[in-house]
């Protein structure tokens, strides 16, 4: 279960504007600082991010399941399944026993797989399944939605980088 946290910055980012995949990454990083906390483990970094997007899309989130292709049915299935509880009528109580099975499961599960190593290999290994225009692309929104301040920071140390290197 989500944090009131959580939700509230999920909701916060809402209000603003921001996309789906933001929203959700606030569930994702709650799921990342559990593991780190010791409360449960993950048997990789990508099992943490789908428990993220999962309670994401449980909470409300519009994160529709992934297309047809780009994940295993299983997945998808699960995902939908997801998306439908949080978008559909408020649920009943969850099951107690299913709740401990999945608790117990998760901490006999490794708490490494969320280290800052492991998340930069998964995050390079993500990169590298998009193409070179799809990465461009991404950057150059990233930097069209930086901010002022955040732009002004990243040019000074672009001026000290170019200036070690002379």
């Amino acid at each position: 279960m989500p944090t009131k946290r959580t939700l509230e910055r999920a909701r916060s980012d809402r209000r603003r504007g921001r996309s789906a995949s933001t929203q959700a990454g606030e569930f994702v990083r709650e799921e990342i600082h559990k593991i780190r906390r010791g409360e449960h483990g993950a048997r990789s970094a990508k099992q943490a991010i789908a428990i993220g997007l999962s309670q994401a899309r449980r909470a409300g989130v519009d994160l529709p399941p992934p297309a047809r292709g780009k994940t295993s049915e299983k997945t998808r299935e699960n995902a939908k399944r997801a998306y439908e509880a949080g978008h559909g009528h408020p649920r009943g109580r969850p099951s107690a026993r299913r709740s401990r099975a999945t608790s117990r499961a998760l901490k006999r599960e490794p708490r490494s797989t969320v280290s800052h190593a492991a998340l930069a290999r998964q995050a390079h290994r993500a990169a590298m399944k998009r193409s070179a225009g799809e990465r461009s692309a991404s950057a150059r929104k990233a930097a069209r939605t930086k901010g002022h301040a955040a732009m002004r920071a990243a040019a000074r140390k672009a001026a000290r980088t170019r200036a070690a290197h002379r």
